[in-house]
């Protein structure tokens, strides 16, 4: 019961860390923007489920979803340096894609989620 405590605040301060990472990332230019034709919960549960691919990416393999503030969703890494933000346009999704630096894990990251649209 103690480590599925630590475990869940271990959790929660990394929610936040990859929080404040992510906003400050919005300010900026995505790393790529997308379009999809695809409905944007489809497209969202598709990155979330190739993010976790460990054959791919290893132990970083994460991928976490939730509802983002203004409608659509946030996919994003453990410690937030790799998110995307998928929202409604029109019939579709816009999927844009931030990466804290322009690196082989951005790249595999951008070919994982390019595949779903």
């Amino acid at each position: 019961m103690r480590m599925v405590v630590i475990g869940a605040l271990v959790l929660a301060s990394l929610a936040g860390c990859a929080g404040s990472k992510m906003k400050e990332a919005r300010t900026g230019t995505p790393y790529k923007t997308l379009a999809s034709d695809k409905a944007p919960l489809v497209v969202a549960q598709c990155i979330q489920f190739g993010w976790q691919d460990e054959t791919v990416f290893g132990v970083d393999a994460g991928g976490f979803m939730e509802p983002a503030q203004a409608g659509g969703f946030t996919i994003y890494t453990t410690a937030g340096d790799y998110f995307v933000d998928v929202s409604n346009a029109g019939a579709g999704a816009t999927v844009k894609y931030y990466a804290a630096q322009d690196d082989y894990p951005a790249k595999r990251r951008l070919a994982a989620l390019a595949t779903c649209l």
